[in-house]
């Protein structure tokens, strides 16, 4: 909460301004903070805090940082886990009513977080690719994407994975302060010429807007199927 005064203060003082979070091609500078429980197979269910900002200098721009403050059942130790920084241009808008977006992307995680501890994935992972915003009715829109990746291993001299991912986001309205996304995001990896079955994840939320341009809350739930981890989370995004 102190953390966060300053920043209500400097939003009270800004001009207000309509803002749709059910659509992710619209950008803005936003707080979120969630409280998560990752379920997972072999190695510790971890439960946390992963908290990202998100900073918009103009409308069509968008870099975001996240910080994941996890602590792991088995070892039972708590700490930094794998951070994240995220860059999103929007390089047309309106191609005509339907076709809104078009939006290339650059995705990277650093190993920051301890494998030793349980807390981090001891690799580097790099994504690039492109979305697009397409509008089916007034409440329905869809925002496919299609991505290049590249994953250093650190924890010892292991070759590099590569491959593709896909997500097939989906937003649908319930009403003009409800709206819920279900996102697949099945990955097709490539090690030494060898391609692994795909991994089959994706996420599912549900927000809510309780102030208008201000404040939201959600809850979500992001399966992989693949590896059989299953993340729960809940939490709030203060728009500044």
């Amino acid at each position: 909460m102190l953390l966060l005064a300053p920043v209500a203060l400097l939003a009270q003082d800004q001009e207000q301004q309509d803002i749709d979070p059910s659509k992710p091609t619209n950008l803005y500078t936003q707080i979120n903070a969630q409280a998560e429980y990752k379920s997972v197979l072999t190695g510790g269910d971890l439960l946390g805090t992963r908290i990202n900002i998100q900073y918009a200098p103009n409308s069509d721009n968008l870099i975001l940082g996240e910080l994941p403050i996890l602590h792991n059942n088995s070892t039972n130790k708590t700490g930094v886990s794998d951070v994240r920084v995220r860059y999103f241009t929007v390089v047309k808008r309106n191609i005509n009513e339907r076709l809104i977006a078009v939006a290339p992307f650059l995705d990277v995680t650093a190993p920051t977080g301890s494998t030793q501890n349980g807390l981090g994935q001891g690799a580097w992972s790099i994504a690039t690719g492109a979305v697009i915003g397409y509008v089916v009715s007034p409440k329905f829109s869809l925002f496919p994407g299609l991505g290049y990746v590249h994953i250093a291993n650190t924890t010892g001299n292991l070759p590099a994975t590569n491959g593709i991912a896909f997500q097939m986001n989906a937003s649908y309205a319930f009403s003009p302060r409800t709206f819920m996304f279900i996102n697949p995001t099945p990955a097709f990896l490539n090690t030494d010429g060898v391609w692994a079955d795909p991994v089959w994840k994706g996420d599912l939320s549900l927000t809510r807007i309780l102030i208008p341009n201000r404040f939201t809350v959600n809850v979500g739930f992001a399966p992989n199927f693949t590896q059989e981890t299953y993340t729960y989370s809940t939490g709030f995004t203060f728009f500044i």
